[in-house]
């Protein structure tokens, strides 16, 4: 079972049919998907779901990152794990790392930088986000765009973050995560 986090500020708000509900079309078609929204998910849970997918979130909603303690089970778990936007950033939070100012907003040019399962060459993507990530030192960069490092991974764990939206264009991204 793939667990989607809503990492929007309120459960059950208006963008969970933009951010979560796009996620759950794709990785339904791997495994059985359940949406949390982070603030209901513990610790004790985390191991029984076979993928966790942290999804983004609205321009000007950033109030989880005031939460990171919230999602401390990032550094735990096994799981394999991928940050969409505002969960790349949480990640990087969670791994001790801050953000920074970086707007990209529409479609985007990625360069891939290292090898990975999720995506190859050069490609163009969806970006919406106001905010980039230092990276935390137990993660390499996997893409970039001009502006800003674009994906990483965890050097030891299946720990993705991404910080353009797959969910709205390259939506083959997500199947791989879901697959792999």
């Amino acid at each position: 079972m793939i667990l989607i986090v809503d990492m929007n500020h309120k459960k059950d708000s208006l963008a969970f049919s933009e951010f979560i509900l796009p996620i759950i079309s794709v990785a339904k078609k791997t495994d059985t998907c359940i949406a949390k929204h982070y603030s209901d998910i513990n610790q004790k849970e985390i191991e029984k779901y076979s993928k966790i997918i942290l999804s983004g979130t609205a321009l000007k909603d950033n109030t989880y990152l005031k939460d990171a303690d919230k999602l401390a089970w990032l550094k735990k778990t096994n799981t394999p794990v991928l940050g969409i936007c505002a969960g790349m950033q949480i990640i990087s939070a969670v791994f001790g790392s801050d953000t920074k100012k970086c707007m990209e907003i529409g479609m985007t040019e990625i360069e891939t930088v290292k090898k990975n399962p999720l995506f190859t060459g050069n490609f163009s993507a969806y970006e919406l986000h106001n905010w980039t990530v230092d990276i935390p030192s137990n993660f390499c960069i996997l893409a970039k765009s001009k502006k800003c490092a674009q994906a990483i991974k965890h050097k030891k764990k299946d720990i993705y973050g991404i910080l353009f939206h797959p969910e709205v264009r390259n939506r083959e991204i997500i199947g791989r995560f879901a697959q792999s």
